[in-house]
């Protein structure tokens, strides 16, 4: 065996396993594979608060069917999940900083608000399971497109709403989210949304993210001093902030 040979043999047997199985990108054609772009660190906004419609593009409206549209308008304020503690689902996001986390097998996003929820993203090339069960957030796998981080996501529940107004869910709904950086402090998420058990085809909404650089999460309990629920009344109404941009809450 030649001394090259040899030193690689060897150098194969003593890296630890998990240095061995780490997935990386695909080279590409003149070269080693692309840097992981980092989309870490702490952000605010990035999906619906208000009003779902908020992110759609001009013209488009909401693909509503009429038993979702029946349910929509029977809610009322104080049955909000969110306002009862609950996780927010996707692609809803509550008001308040979260933080993406990255490894090479997985994403993390860990919620500041409600309950310190989390996401966790598969990025180990894994499909979904045949069979799921349906859960707050779903069953995520994430792949990477040049600089934008694509996630798949289905198995969800039908217990959230999409926004403060309440349009519903059903377990059909697939949700496809597509976060780029479109500058340093903005990181864009548009999200398809195709439910064919509540909406009459798929449709598309674009919510932005800013950067919170230096700040941490804060600890947040809801279910210690949830003082909303008792005083919320009647049907539920999207907030109004003509000062927030669009997807975002202003500076605490």
């Amino acid at each position: 065996m030649r001394t090259s040979s040899l030193s690689a043999a060897i150098l194969a047997i003593t890296l630890p396993l998990s240095a061995q199985s780490l997935p990386s990108r695909p080279r590409g054609a003149n070269g080693p594979a692309a840097p992981t772009p980092d989309l870490s660190g702490v952000w605010n906004g990035g999906g619906p608060i208000g009003d779902l419609a908020e992110g759609l593009a001009p013209g488009e409206t909401i693909p509503i069917l009429p038993e979702a549209e029946r349910i929509l308008k029977a809610r009322q304020s104080k049955d909000d999940p969110e306002a009862n503690c609950l996780p927010t689902g996707v692609p809803r996001i509550a008001p308040y900083p979260w933080r993406i986390v990255q490894t090479p097998t997985h994403i993390f996003f860990l919620f500041e608000a409600n309950i310190h929820s989390y996401r966790q993203i598969f990025m180990d090339g894994r499909q979904h399971p045949v069979d799921t069960d349906p859960s707050w957030y779903g069953h995520s796998i994430g792949h990477w497109e040049d600089d934008t981080l694509v996630v798949d996501t289905v198995g969800f529940n039908d217990k959230f709403w999409f926004d403060f107004r309440g349009p519903p869910n059903t377990e059909k709904l697939h949700t496809v989210e597509r976060y780029s950086r479109k500058d340093h402090d903005t990181l864009l998420n548009e999200v398809t949304i195709d439910d064919p058990g509540a909406y009459a085809r798929p449709f598309k909404v674009t919510f932005t993210a800013l950067l919170r650089p230096g700040e941490e999460l804060m600890e947040y309990i809801c279910q210690e001093n949830n003082q909303d629920v008792a005083h919320i009344q009647g049907p539920p109404t999207a907030p109004g902030d003509p000062d927030r941009p669009l997807g975002t809450l202003r500076k605490r």
